[in-house]
């Protein structure tokens, strides 16, 4: 275990994604072996025979399709109109629109790409300096990986076997609550940096019913995803293939925002996001084995128990931990790896599994906002070409919330569980 360690070490300080380290590392551990060596390819493909995993591309390309298709427009309006007069009303309508966004996309990446080039923009032209506008559309992107369908909550549930429809449920009150903290802690900012409303006065009735009509296409696909889901009409894989179909017609159809070179690079564009996810999952089920075989679980929750048995202060550890592992590795890598290790910790300590992995996404989400190797970070500064050192500054009042929630979350389980128990 010690040369995997090494290895492992070695190829992310060289810079490696993350699936090559983890591949790389195994191999070093099967090569010490080499009659074993065959089941690196055996490991790697029996680790994506899981039809659950159709609902990845496809809920990718769903979120595209909506994306790109004339809905974002649509929901940016509807959410103008309903919260464009508050203070720093721009940034407001950035954290409500993720709240919607984050309900097709499942992709924090995904919600923060968007946010960038359609609202930021507007934030700076009207006086909004761009790293506070970065910032937002940040931090209000971590809703997405919390809101059904989350692509990393597909991911928890099929490595710990925990029913994805409760955790898309789970998600539903901590991304609220998510967006509460967000739009309080804009309130904040937007009345010490003197930050306008978006418009004037309050929007009339009938314009509110007006935009809302104007995007209720949009708004039926989350009220599609849950009563689908729990009425059992659909599993989670099958609800992909409803919202990817439903997308592409409403795109196409009823907004006629995709067009025929549109739909080509939005294809190719999920290919490579799906391809990208699919072979970390195919990397750390190879990567996992080594871990059962050098009982790496038993250790950990030995440790973790050694040190306390009251589930609160192991949870507590566990954040800290993971809020320190989110600084250097991508969100859905932990999950990957610390999962499932995670889920028998939490299994002697009587934590629920879906409180669990809520609790743990939304952890890796706010690290993929801190430096050094944050992506949505990269990925917002990337595109609105802020230094990294600005966007860090801005960032921090939103950083804090976050935390706030997250221990929030941890401590209060039933934020968590109650719509699942109730609806299931």
């Amino acid at each position: 275990m010690t040369v995997v360690a090494i290895v492992f070490v070695v190829l992310l300080v060289l810079g490696l994604p993350v699936g090559f380290v983890m591949l790389g590392a195994s191999m070093a551990y099967f090569a010490m072996n080499p009659m074993m060596t065959s089941l690196v390819a055996q490991r790697m493909s029996s680790g994506l025979e899981s039809f659950p995993l159709l609902a990845i591309p496809l809920f990718v390309v769903a979120g595209g399709a909506m994306a790109r298709g004339g809905i974002a427009d649509r929901l940016y309006a509807f959410c103008e109109t309903l919260v464009g007069h508050w203070r720093g009303g721009l940034a407001q309508i950035a954290v409500l629109n993720s709240v919607f966004m984050g309900a097709m996309s499942g992709s924090a990446n995904a919600d923060a790409a968007i946010d960038a080039r359609t609202i930021v923009p507007v934030m700076r032209k009207r006086g909004y300096s761009n790293a506070y506008g970065s910032a937002v559309s940040a931090a209000s992107s971590l809703i997405a990986p919390i809101m059904p369908p989350s692509i990393a909550l597909i991911i928890y549930g099929l490595l710990t076997d925990t029913s994805i429809g409760k955790l898309f449920l789970g998600g539903v009150i901590p991304a609220l609550v998510i967006a509460v903290a967000l739009m309080l802690t804009v309130r904040w900012t937007a009345v010490r940096m003197n930050l306008a409303p978006a418009r004037e006065s309050r929007a009339k009735p009938a314009e509110i019913l007006t935009n809302g009509r104007a995007a209720l296409w949009a708004l039926a696909m989350p009220v599609m995803l849950l009563l689908g889901l729990r009425s059992g009409w659909f599993t989670p894989t099958e609800l992909g293939a409803v919202a990817a179909v439903y997308a592409f017609l409403v795109g196409i159809i009823v907004y006629r925002g995709l067009t025929a070179g549109e739909t080509m690079s939005l294809l190719t564009e999920s290919a490579l996001t799906t391809a990208g996810v699919m072979f970390i999952v195919a990397s750390a089920s190879v990567f996992s084995l080594i871990l059962s075989l050098e009982q790496v679980p038993q250790h950990l929750i030995t440790t973790l128990l050694s040190v306390s048995d009251n589930k609160y202060v192991v949870l507590l550890i566990i954040n800290i931990a993971l809020l320190i592992l989110g600084t250097v590795f991508e969100g859905l890598a932990i999950i990957v790896i610390l999962g499932p290790l995670l889920m028998q910790v939490s299994q002697g300590l009587g934590v629920d599994p879906v409180h669990l992995g809520v609790v743990l996404v939304f952890n890796t989400a706010i690290g993929s906002m801190t430096p050094p190797v944050g992506t949505v970070m990269f990925t917002v500064c990337s595109i609105t070409r802020c230094s990294v050192e600005d966007f860090t500054k801005a960032s921090l009042p939103f950083l804090v919330a976050s935390f706030g929630v997250l221990m929030l979350l941890t401590y209060v389980p039933a934020l968590v569980t109650f719509l699942p128990d109730l609806m299931f």
